[in-house]
C-alpha cells in the first residue's frame, strides 16, 4: 500500500514539472525575451554613434570657422604688403625720374652753355667761372647753413635740386652739409646727391669720390648699390672698361633684387 502511495506521488511530481516545463520550452522556441534583449542594445549602440557623429559635425564646422577667419586675416595682411609694396615703388620710381630730370636738365646747360668762338673752335661759359661762383656761394651759405638743424640744412641743399633746381648752388650746400654733419644719417644721402651733381658737370674724379665714400663707408645704405653703379659708369667714360664690367657684375650679384642691377645688365 505504502508503495502504491509513492508511485502515485512520483507519478504527480512528474506531471507537474512536465507541465511547469511547458511555457518555458515554447518561450524558448519563440525567442521573445531574446530578441528583446538585443533590440534595446542596439538602440543604445545606435544612440551613441549619433552623440559622436554630432558632437564630431560640431568640431569640424568650428574648425571651419577658425580656417574661415585665419583665411580672411591672412588676405588683409597680404592686402596691406602689396598696398606697402606700391607705394614703396613708386617712391623708387620717383626718386628714379629725379635723377633723369636732373640729367636732362644739366645737359640742356651744358649745351646752352657752349657758345661759338668762330674758326678758333668754342667757348664754354661756365668754365671760367665755376671756382670763383662755388667758392663764393660756399662762403655766403656756410653761415646761413650754422644756425640749421641737421634735417633743416639737408633739406635745404636738397630743395635746390628739387625745388628751386638750382644745381650749381646745391653744390656747396651739400659739401657745407657733408662738413658740419659727417656722420649724420643723411650722410650717404648728401654724398651720392653731391656725387650726383659732379657726375652731371662731368667732373669724374669729384664724382667718383663721392660715390666711392658711398660704396665704402656707408656699406649698409640703400645708395650702394646706385653708387656702385655709377663708379661703373664713370670708369666706363674714363676708358677703364674691366674695371667698369666689374662694377657692374658686383652690383648685379650684390643686388639682385634692385633696381641698379637692370641698368648694369644693360651695360654689360
Amino acid at each position: 500500500m505504502t508503495n502504491r502511495k509513492g508511485n502515485v506521488l512520483k507519478a504527480v511530481v512528474v506531471a507537474t514539472t512536465a507541465l511547469l516545463c511547458l511555457p518555458v520550452a515554447h518561450g524558448q522556441s519563440d525567442g521573445a525575451p531574446v530578441y528583446s534583449v538585443g533590440d534595446s542594445d542596439i538602440e543604445s549602440r545606435l544612440t551613441v554613434l549619433e552623440r559622436q557623429v554630432k558632437n564630431r559635425a560640431e568640431m569640424q564646422h568650428r574648425l571651419q570657422q577658425q580656417i574661415d577667419n585665419m583665411q580672411l586675416e591672412l588676405d588683409e595682411l597680404r592686402g596691406a604688403v602689396e598696398v606697402h609694396t606700391n607705394q614703396l615703388q613708386k617712391v623708387l620710381d620717383r626718386q628714379r625720374e629725379l635723377y633723369l630730370e636732373i640729367d636732362k636738365r644739366v645737359e640742356a646747360l651744358k649745351e646752352t652753355a657752349v657758345v661759338p668762338a668762330g674758326a678758333g673752335g668754342s667757348v664754354t661759359v661756365p668754365a671760367t667761372n665755376t671756382p670763383t661762383q662755388a667758392s663764393t656761394t660756399t662762403a655766403t651759405t656756410t653761415p646761413a647753413m650754422s644756425g640749421l638743424s641737421e634735417s633743416e640744412a639737408y633739406e635745404k641743399a636738397v630743395n635746390l635740386i628739387l625745388k628751386s633746381r638750382e644745381y650749381d648752388k646745391a653744390i656747396p650746400e651739400f659739401q657745407a652739409f657733408i662738413a658740419r654733419f659727417p656722420d649724420s644719417s643723411y650722410a650717404p644721402n648728401a654724398h651720392y646727391w653731391l656725387g650726383q651733381l659732379l657726375f652731371n658737370k662731368q667732373q669724374w674724379q669729384d664724382a667718383a669720390a663721392q660715390f666711392d665714400v658711398v660704396a665704402n663707408k656707408f656699406s649698409d645704405s640703400a645708395k650702394r648699390p646706385d653708387a656702385l653703379l655709377k663708379l661703373g659708369v664713370i670708369a666706363e667714360k674714363t676708358g677703364d672698361v674691366a674695371k667698369a664690367k666689374q662694377l657692374f657684375q658686383q652690383v648685379i650679384n650684390d643686388y639682385p633684387n634692385s633696381s641698379a642691377r637692370k641698368l648694369a645688365e644693360a651695360r654689360l
